[in-house]
Protein backbone atom coordinates (compact mmCIF):
# COMPACT_ATOMS: atom_id res chain seq x y z
CA UNK A 1 0.00 0.00 0.00
CA UNK A 2 1.26 3.49 -0.82
CA UNK A 3 1.08 6.28 1.76
CA UNK A 4 1.98 9.93 2.30
CA UNK A 5 5.73 9.25 1.94
CA UNK A 6 5.17 8.35 -1.73
CA UNK A 7 3.37 11.59 -2.63
CA UNK A 8 5.01 12.93 -5.79
CA UNK A 9 4.30 16.49 -4.66
CA UNK A 10 6.55 16.24 -1.59
CA UNK A 11 9.47 18.67 -1.67
CA UNK A 12 12.52 18.73 0.57
CA UNK A 13 14.50 21.60 2.03
CA UNK A 14 17.51 19.61 0.75
CA UNK A 15 17.42 21.17 -2.71
CA UNK A 16 19.38 18.41 -4.49
CA UNK A 17 16.63 15.94 -3.54
CA UNK A 18 14.17 17.90 -5.69
CA UNK A 19 16.15 17.30 -8.86
CA UNK A 20 14.13 15.00 -11.13
CA UNK A 21 17.34 13.19 -12.09
CA UNK A 22 18.25 12.34 -8.49
CA UNK A 23 18.14 8.71 -7.44
CA UNK A 24 17.42 9.82 -3.90
CA UNK A 25 14.40 12.12 -3.69
CA UNK A 26 12.52 12.42 -0.42
CA UNK A 27 10.24 9.62 -1.65
CA UNK A 28 13.12 7.10 -1.51
CA UNK A 29 15.28 7.50 1.64
CA UNK A 30 17.47 4.37 1.39
CA UNK A 31 19.65 3.21 4.29
CA UNK A 32 23.42 2.77 4.31
CA UNK A 33 26.59 2.98 6.39
CA UNK A 34 29.14 5.77 6.02
CA UNK A 35 31.97 7.55 7.74
CA UNK A 36 33.49 10.90 7.03
CA UNK A 37 36.24 10.76 4.43
CA UNK A 38 38.83 11.75 7.03
CA UNK A 39 38.34 8.27 8.51
CA UNK A 40 38.47 9.64 12.06
CA UNK A 41 34.93 8.63 13.04
CA UNK A 42 33.33 5.24 13.51
CA UNK A 43 30.95 4.05 10.80
CA UNK A 44 27.42 5.42 11.19
CA UNK A 45 23.96 4.74 9.78
CA UNK A 46 22.96 7.21 7.12
CA UNK A 47 19.96 7.86 4.90
CA UNK A 48 20.53 9.18 1.37
CA UNK A 49 18.66 12.31 0.31
CA UNK A 50 19.74 14.05 -2.87
CA UNK A 51 23.52 14.44 -2.76
CA UNK A 52 23.55 14.43 1.04
CA UNK A 53 23.59 11.83 3.82
CA UNK A 54 21.34 12.30 6.83
CA UNK A 55 23.32 11.20 9.90
CA UNK A 56 20.78 9.17 11.90
CA UNK A 57 22.71 9.32 15.18
CA UNK A 58 23.03 13.09 14.85
CA UNK A 59 19.25 13.33 14.53
CA UNK A 60 18.96 11.39 17.78
CA UNK A 61 21.49 13.65 19.50
CA UNK A 62 19.59 16.72 18.31
CA UNK A 63 16.29 15.24 19.58
CA UNK A 64 14.63 15.73 16.18
CA UNK A 65 12.60 12.51 16.16
CA UNK A 66 9.72 11.38 18.33
CA UNK A 67 7.91 8.25 19.46
CA UNK A 68 8.39 5.15 17.26
CA UNK A 69 10.82 6.93 14.94
CA UNK A 70 12.99 7.90 17.93
CA UNK A 71 13.03 4.33 19.23
CA UNK A 72 13.97 3.05 15.77
CA UNK A 73 16.70 5.68 15.61
CA UNK A 74 18.28 4.10 18.69
CA UNK A 75 18.43 0.77 16.84
CA UNK A 76 20.19 2.56 13.99
CA UNK A 77 22.88 4.16 16.12
CA UNK A 78 25.45 1.39 15.67
CA UNK A 79 28.11 0.70 13.05
CA UNK A 80 25.93 -1.53 10.84
CA UNK A 81 22.26 -1.94 9.94
CA UNK A 82 21.97 -5.41 11.46
CA UNK A 83 20.19 -4.32 14.65
CA UNK A 84 17.61 -2.35 12.68
CA UNK A 85 17.22 -5.27 10.25
CA UNK A 86 16.66 -7.71 13.10
CA UNK A 87 13.82 -5.61 14.52
CA UNK A 88 11.59 -6.25 11.48
CA UNK A 89 9.99 -3.93 8.97
CA UNK A 90 8.05 -1.90 11.54
CA UNK A 91 10.88 0.12 13.11
CA UNK A 92 12.58 0.80 9.77
CA UNK A 93 9.23 1.96 8.39
CA UNK A 94 8.69 4.23 11.42
CA UNK A 95 12.15 5.72 10.99
CA UNK A 96 11.59 6.29 7.29
CA UNK A 97 8.28 8.06 8.00
CA UNK A 98 9.86 10.20 10.71
CA UNK A 99 12.78 11.18 8.47
CA UNK A 100 10.36 11.99 5.65
CA UNK A 101 8.66 14.53 7.91
CA UNK A 102 12.02 15.96 9.01
CA UNK A 103 13.16 16.50 5.45
CA UNK A 104 9.94 18.02 4.10
CA UNK A 105 9.94 21.66 3.11
CA UNK A 106 7.40 24.00 4.69
CA UNK A 107 6.60 22.05 7.86
CA UNK A 108 7.45 22.82 11.48
CA UNK A 109 9.51 19.62 11.76
CA UNK A 110 11.29 20.40 8.51
CA UNK A 111 12.09 23.95 9.60
CA UNK A 112 13.57 22.68 12.86
CA UNK A 113 15.70 20.11 11.04
CA UNK A 114 16.86 22.64 8.44
CA UNK A 115 18.24 24.82 11.22
CA UNK A 116 20.36 21.86 12.31
CA UNK A 117 21.51 21.16 8.72
CA UNK A 118 25.22 21.51 9.40
CA UNK A 119 25.00 18.99 12.25
CA UNK A 120 22.83 16.33 10.63
CA UNK A 121 23.83 16.36 6.94
CA UNK A 122 27.09 15.14 5.41
CA UNK A 123 27.76 15.71 1.68
CA UNK A 124 28.23 12.39 -0.10
CA UNK A 125 31.40 13.86 -1.61
CA UNK A 126 32.82 14.11 1.93
CA UNK A 127 31.91 10.56 2.96
CA UNK A 128 33.21 7.05 2.51
CA UNK A 129 30.39 4.58 1.84
CA UNK A 130 30.79 1.14 3.42
CA UNK A 131 29.11 -2.23 3.33
CA UNK A 132 25.66 -1.61 4.81
CA UNK A 133 25.53 -4.77 6.94
CA UNK A 134 27.56 -7.58 8.40
CA UNK A 135 26.75 -10.20 5.77
CA UNK A 136 26.77 -13.63 7.35
CA UNK A 137 25.75 -15.66 4.32
CA UNK A 138 25.15 -15.25 0.60
CA UNK A 139 22.88 -17.23 -1.69
CA UNK A 140 22.56 -16.48 -5.39
CA UNK A 141 19.53 -17.51 -7.45
CA UNK A 142 19.14 -18.11 -11.17
CA UNK A 143 15.61 -16.80 -11.54
CA UNK A 144 15.53 -15.18 -15.00
CA UNK A 145 14.20 -17.71 -17.47
CA UNK A 146 15.47 -15.58 -20.36
CA UNK A 147 19.01 -15.68 -19.00
CA UNK A 148 18.74 -19.41 -18.27
CA UNK A 149 17.45 -20.18 -21.77
CA UNK A 150 20.09 -18.14 -23.57
CA UNK A 151 22.94 -19.61 -21.53
CA UNK A 152 21.47 -23.10 -21.73
CA UNK A 153 21.35 -22.96 -25.53
CA UNK A 154 25.10 -22.36 -25.63
CA UNK A 155 25.75 -25.65 -23.85
CA UNK A 156 22.61 -27.70 -24.64
CA UNK A 157 21.09 -26.34 -27.87
CA UNK A 158 18.30 -28.91 -27.94
CA UNK A 159 17.53 -28.81 -24.22
CA UNK A 160 18.45 -25.40 -22.76
CA UNK A 161 16.39 -25.70 -19.57
CA UNK A 162 16.79 -28.65 -17.27
CA UNK A 163 13.53 -30.32 -16.19
CA UNK A 164 13.51 -28.77 -12.72
CA UNK A 165 13.80 -25.11 -13.76
CA UNK A 166 10.07 -24.35 -13.95
CA UNK A 167 9.42 -26.01 -10.60
CA UNK A 168 12.40 -24.98 -8.45
CA UNK A 169 13.96 -21.53 -7.88
CA UNK A 170 17.52 -22.64 -8.66
CA UNK A 171 20.35 -21.23 -6.50
CA UNK A 172 23.88 -21.85 -5.31
CA UNK A 173 25.69 -20.96 -2.09
CA UNK A 174 28.07 -18.04 -2.57
CA UNK A 175 30.86 -16.57 -0.47
CA UNK A 176 29.99 -13.67 1.86
CA UNK A 177 33.63 -12.88 2.68
CA UNK A 178 34.37 -11.64 -0.84
CA UNK A 179 31.43 -9.24 -1.12
CA UNK A 180 32.71 -5.67 -1.38
CA UNK A 181 31.03 -2.29 -1.62
CA UNK A 182 30.84 -0.31 -4.86
CA UNK A 183 34.14 1.31 -5.83
CA UNK A 184 36.32 -1.56 -4.61
CA UNK A 185 38.66 -2.85 -7.33
CA UNK A 186 39.53 -6.55 -7.53
CA UNK A 187 42.09 -8.76 -9.26
CA UNK A 188 41.30 -11.01 -12.19
CA UNK A 189 40.89 -14.54 -10.81
CA UNK A 190 43.19 -17.41 -11.65
CA UNK A 191 42.10 -21.02 -11.85
CA UNK A 192 41.91 -24.21 -13.79
CA UNK A 193 40.58 -23.89 -17.31
CA UNK A 194 40.43 -26.11 -20.38
CA UNK A 195 39.14 -25.16 -23.84
CA UNK A 196 35.63 -26.55 -24.40
CA UNK A 197 36.69 -28.51 -27.52
CA UNK A 198 39.85 -29.97 -26.02
CA UNK A 199 40.29 -33.76 -26.26
CA UNK A 200 39.51 -35.68 -23.05
CA UNK A 201 43.15 -36.55 -22.47
CA UNK A 202 44.25 -32.88 -22.49
CA UNK A 203 45.07 -31.63 -19.00
CA UNK A 204 43.72 -28.25 -17.87
CA UNK A 205 45.99 -25.26 -17.33
CA UNK A 206 46.18 -23.04 -14.24
CA UNK A 207 46.21 -19.43 -15.36
CA UNK A 208 44.29 -16.14 -15.26
CA UNK A 209 40.71 -16.38 -16.46
CA UNK A 210 40.12 -15.36 -20.07
CA UNK A 211 36.35 -15.40 -19.68
CA UNK A 212 35.64 -12.80 -16.99
CA UNK A 213 32.01 -11.71 -16.99
CA UNK A 214 29.68 -9.45 -15.04
CA UNK A 215 26.29 -10.59 -13.81
CA UNK A 216 23.91 -7.70 -13.25
CA UNK A 217 21.56 -8.60 -10.41
CA UNK A 218 19.57 -7.27 -7.51
CA UNK A 219 20.31 -8.41 -4.01
CA UNK A 220 17.86 -8.43 -1.12
CA UNK A 221 18.78 -8.32 2.55
CA UNK A 222 17.11 -10.43 5.19
CA UNK A 223 15.63 -8.45 8.05
CA UNK A 224 14.00 -10.57 10.71
CA UNK A 225 15.36 -14.08 10.42
CA UNK A 226 13.51 -17.35 10.88
CA UNK A 227 14.22 -20.06 13.40
CA UNK A 228 15.96 -23.26 12.36
CA UNK A 229 13.32 -25.70 11.15
CA UNK A 230 10.80 -22.92 10.48
CA UNK A 231 9.56 -22.46 6.91
CA UNK A 232 8.44 -18.95 5.92
CA UNK A 233 5.03 -18.99 4.18
CA UNK A 234 4.86 -17.10 0.90
CA UNK A 235 2.31 -14.57 2.13
CA UNK A 236 4.61 -13.64 5.04
CA UNK A 237 7.88 -13.58 3.12
CA UNK A 238 8.05 -9.81 2.73
CA UNK A 239 7.94 -9.42 6.53
CA UNK A 240 11.39 -11.05 6.60
CA UNK A 241 12.98 -8.67 4.09
CA UNK A 242 14.69 -5.36 4.75
CA UNK A 243 15.31 -4.04 1.23
CA UNK A 244 17.15 -4.30 -2.07
CA UNK A 245 20.50 -3.26 -3.51
CA UNK A 246 22.39 -3.68 -6.77
CA UNK A 247 24.65 -6.72 -7.07
CA UNK A 248 27.33 -7.66 -9.57
CA UNK A 249 28.16 -11.34 -9.08
CA UNK A 250 31.39 -11.48 -11.09
CA UNK A 251 31.94 -14.80 -12.87
CA UNK A 252 34.89 -16.51 -14.57
CA UNK A 253 33.07 -18.38 -17.32
CA UNK A 254 36.02 -20.47 -18.49
CA UNK A 255 36.82 -21.66 -14.97
CA UNK A 256 33.11 -22.28 -14.41
CA UNK A 257 32.74 -24.42 -17.54
CA UNK A 258 35.50 -26.76 -16.30
CA UNK A 259 34.59 -26.98 -12.62
CA UNK A 260 30.80 -26.83 -12.41
CA UNK A 261 30.07 -30.53 -12.91
CA UNK A 262 28.89 -32.26 -10.79
CA UNK A 263 28.35 -29.84 -7.89
CA UNK A 264 28.00 -26.46 -9.58
CA UNK A 265 30.14 -23.27 -9.50
CA UNK A 266 32.89 -22.86 -6.92
CA UNK A 267 36.06 -20.81 -7.52
CA UNK A 268 34.56 -19.33 -10.68
CA UNK A 269 32.15 -17.26 -8.60
CA UNK A 270 33.53 -16.75 -5.10
CA UNK A 271 36.44 -14.40 -5.86
CA UNK A 272 34.46 -11.11 -5.95
CA UNK A 273 30.92 -9.78 -5.73
CA UNK A 274 30.11 -6.07 -5.66
CA UNK A 275 27.05 -4.41 -4.09
CA UNK A 276 25.78 -0.86 -4.05
CA UNK A 277 26.02 0.93 -0.69
CA UNK A 278 22.37 1.98 -0.38
CA UNK A 279 19.52 -0.39 0.55
CA UNK A 280 16.19 0.69 -0.92
CA UNK A 281 13.42 -0.49 1.41
CA UNK A 282 10.36 -2.43 0.36
CA UNK A 283 8.34 0.52 1.68
CA UNK A 284 9.97 2.84 -0.86
CA UNK A 285 9.29 0.30 -3.63
CA UNK A 286 5.56 -0.04 -2.90
CA UNK A 287 4.44 2.14 -5.86
CA UNK A 288 6.41 -0.10 -8.20
CA UNK A 289 4.93 -3.46 -7.17
CA UNK A 290 3.43 -5.34 -10.11
CA UNK A 291 2.00 -8.78 -10.71
CA UNK A 292 4.23 -11.81 -10.87
CA UNK A 293 5.48 -12.78 -14.33
CA UNK A 294 2.71 -14.41 -16.34
CA UNK A 295 3.96 -17.83 -17.28
CA UNK A 296 3.41 -18.91 -20.88
CA UNK A 297 0.56 -21.28 -21.61
CA UNK A 298 1.66 -24.84 -20.99
CA UNK A 299 4.14 -23.99 -18.23
CA UNK A 300 3.39 -25.69 -14.90
CA UNK A 301 1.86 -23.72 -12.07
CA UNK A 302 4.12 -23.29 -9.04
CA UNK A 303 3.66 -25.94 -6.39
CA UNK A 304 1.21 -24.85 -3.65
CA UNK A 305 3.87 -23.58 -1.22
CA UNK A 306 5.16 -21.25 -3.96
CA UNK A 307 1.75 -19.96 -5.02
CA UNK A 308 -0.57 -17.35 -3.55
CA UNK A 309 -3.07 -14.85 -4.89
CA UNK A 310 -1.16 -12.00 -3.27
CA UNK A 311 2.09 -13.02 -4.97
CA UNK A 312 0.35 -13.31 -8.33
CA UNK A 313 -1.20 -9.90 -7.85
CA UNK A 314 1.78 -7.91 -6.52
CA UNK A 315 4.84 -10.13 -6.13
CA UNK A 316 6.80 -8.52 -8.96
CA UNK A 317 8.86 -5.33 -8.92
CA UNK A 318 9.09 -2.98 -11.89
CA UNK A 319 12.77 -2.02 -11.79
CA UNK A 320 15.00 -1.20 -14.74
CA UNK A 321 18.60 -2.44 -14.67
CA UNK A 322 21.22 -0.51 -16.67
CA UNK A 323 24.74 -1.83 -17.38
CA UNK A 324 27.60 0.35 -18.61
CA UNK A 325 31.31 -0.10 -19.26
CA UNK A 326 34.24 2.30 -18.89
CA UNK A 327 37.54 1.06 -20.32
CA UNK A 328 41.05 2.41 -19.77
CA UNK A 329 41.02 3.87 -23.28
CA UNK A 330 37.66 5.54 -22.67
CA UNK A 331 39.04 7.09 -19.46
CA UNK A 332 42.04 8.42 -21.41
CA UNK A 333 39.64 9.88 -23.99
CA UNK A 334 37.51 11.34 -21.17
CA UNK A 335 34.52 9.48 -22.60
CA UNK A 336 31.35 8.76 -20.67
CA UNK A 337 30.59 5.13 -19.73
CA UNK A 338 28.94 3.28 -22.60
CA UNK A 339 25.59 1.65 -21.85
CA UNK A 340 25.75 -2.00 -22.88
CA UNK A 341 22.14 -2.90 -22.15
CA UNK A 342 18.98 -2.34 -20.13
CA UNK A 343 16.74 -5.07 -18.81
CA UNK A 344 13.64 -5.36 -16.66
CA UNK A 345 13.18 -7.12 -13.35
CA UNK A 346 9.41 -7.39 -13.78
CA UNK A 347 9.98 -10.30 -16.19
CA UNK A 348 11.61 -12.61 -13.64
CA UNK A 349 10.21 -16.13 -13.61
CA UNK A 350 10.33 -16.26 -9.81
CA UNK A 351 9.60 -13.37 -7.43
CA UNK A 352 11.90 -12.47 -4.56
CA UNK A 353 9.21 -13.67 -2.16
CA UNK A 354 9.13 -17.09 -3.80
CA UNK A 355 12.93 -17.21 -3.59
CA UNK A 356 12.90 -16.54 0.16
CA UNK A 357 10.07 -19.00 0.82
CA UNK A 358 11.81 -21.73 -1.16
CA UNK A 359 15.10 -21.03 0.65
CA UNK A 360 13.45 -21.70 4.02
CA UNK A 361 11.14 -24.49 2.86
CA UNK A 362 13.45 -27.19 4.22
CA UNK A 363 13.88 -25.39 7.55
CA UNK A 364 17.04 -23.50 6.54
CA UNK A 365 17.68 -20.61 8.92
CA UNK A 366 18.20 -17.11 7.53
CA UNK A 367 19.59 -14.41 9.82
CA UNK A 368 19.55 -10.59 9.73
CA UNK A 369 22.05 -9.31 7.19
CA UNK A 370 22.05 -12.40 5.00
CA UNK A 371 22.12 -11.45 1.32
CA UNK A 372 20.18 -13.24 -1.40
CA UNK A 373 20.91 -12.49 -5.06
CA UNK A 374 18.23 -12.72 -7.72
CA UNK A 375 20.43 -14.00 -10.51
CA UNK A 376 21.24 -12.17 -13.72
CA UNK A 377 18.59 -9.63 -14.78
CA UNK A 378 17.94 -10.52 -18.41
CA UNK A 379 14.55 -9.99 -19.99
CA UNK A 380 12.74 -10.94 -23.18
CA UNK A 381 14.08 -8.32 -25.62
CA UNK A 382 16.83 -9.30 -28.03
CA UNK A 383 19.27 -6.84 -26.43
CA UNK A 384 18.03 -7.03 -22.83
CA UNK A 385 20.88 -9.11 -21.44
CA UNK A 386 22.53 -8.90 -18.04
CA UNK A 387 25.84 -10.61 -18.89
CA UNK A 388 28.45 -10.32 -21.61
CA UNK A 389 28.28 -14.10 -22.02
CA UNK A 390 24.82 -13.63 -23.53
CA UNK A 391 25.66 -10.50 -25.52
CA UNK A 392 28.67 -12.04 -27.28
CA UNK A 393 27.29 -15.58 -27.47
CA UNK A 394 30.09 -16.93 -25.29
CA UNK A 395 32.65 -14.72 -26.99
CA UNK A 396 31.82 -15.79 -30.56
CA UNK A 397 30.39 -12.38 -31.54
CA UNK A 398 32.55 -9.67 -29.90
CA UNK A 399 31.10 -6.26 -29.08
CA UNK A 400 32.49 -3.13 -30.71
CA UNK A 401 32.60 -0.15 -28.36
CA UNK A 402 32.44 3.54 -29.40
CA UNK A 403 36.17 3.78 -28.59
CA UNK A 404 36.87 1.27 -31.39
CA UNK A 405 37.76 -1.49 -28.91
CA UNK A 406 36.17 -4.91 -29.02
CA UNK A 407 35.19 -7.14 -26.14
CA UNK A 408 34.40 -10.84 -26.03
CA UNK A 409 34.71 -10.80 -22.25
CA UNK A 410 35.92 -8.22 -19.70
CA UNK A 411 39.51 -6.95 -19.97
CA UNK A 412 41.87 -5.67 -17.29
CA UNK A 413 41.18 -2.02 -16.56
CA UNK A 414 37.50 -2.30 -17.51
CA UNK A 415 35.03 -0.88 -15.03
CA UNK A 416 31.44 -2.12 -15.02
CA UNK A 417 28.78 0.24 -13.68
CA UNK A 418 25.30 -0.95 -12.72
CA UNK A 419 22.39 1.38 -12.12
CA UNK A 420 18.81 0.58 -11.21
CA UNK A 421 15.73 2.77 -11.09
CA UNK A 422 11.93 2.70 -10.90
CA UNK A 423 9.57 4.91 -12.88
CA UNK A 424 5.77 5.07 -12.91
CA UNK A 425 3.27 7.76 -13.87
CA UNK A 426 2.07 9.68 -10.84
CA UNK A 427 5.14 8.90 -8.70
CA UNK A 428 8.65 10.26 -8.35
CA UNK A 429 11.41 8.28 -10.01
CA UNK A 430 13.62 6.58 -7.42
CA UNK A 431 16.96 4.88 -7.92
CA UNK A 432 19.55 2.64 -6.32
CA UNK A 433 22.66 4.71 -7.01
CA UNK A 434 25.63 2.94 -8.58
CA UNK A 435 27.37 -0.38 -8.22
CA UNK A 436 30.80 -0.17 -9.85
CA UNK A 437 34.10 -2.02 -9.77
CA UNK A 438 37.24 -2.13 -11.91
CA UNK A 439 39.21 -5.23 -12.87
CA UNK A 440 42.91 -5.24 -12.01
CA UNK A 441 45.47 -7.62 -13.56
CA UNK A 442 45.73 -11.11 -12.07
CA UNK A 443 48.33 -11.76 -9.41
CA UNK A 444 51.67 -13.06 -10.59
CA UNK A 445 51.96 -16.86 -10.71
CA UNK A 446 55.76 -16.84 -10.61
Amino acid sequence: MTDSTHDAALRSWVESANDDASDFPIQNLPFGIFRKATGDDDPRVGIAVGDQILDVSACLDADLLEDAAKEACKLASGTSLNALMQSGRGPASSLRHGVSRLLQDGTDEGSKAAKAESHILVPMSDAELLLPARIGDFTDFYASIFHAERVGKMFRPDNPLLPNYKYVPIAYHGRASTIEVSGTDFRRPVGQRRPPNAPPEQAPTFEPSRGLDYEAEFGFFIGTGNQAGEAVPLDRAENYMFGLCLLNDWSARDIQAWEYQPLGPFLSKNFASTISPWIVTLDALEPFRVGAYQRPKGDPEPLPYLHSEANERSGGLDITMEIAILTEKMREQRSEPYVLSRSFFREFYWTIFQMLTHHTSNGCRLVPGDLLGTGTVSSSGSDEMGSILEKTKRGAEPLTLPSGETRSFIDDGDEIILRGYCERDGYRRIGFGECRARVLPARSLS
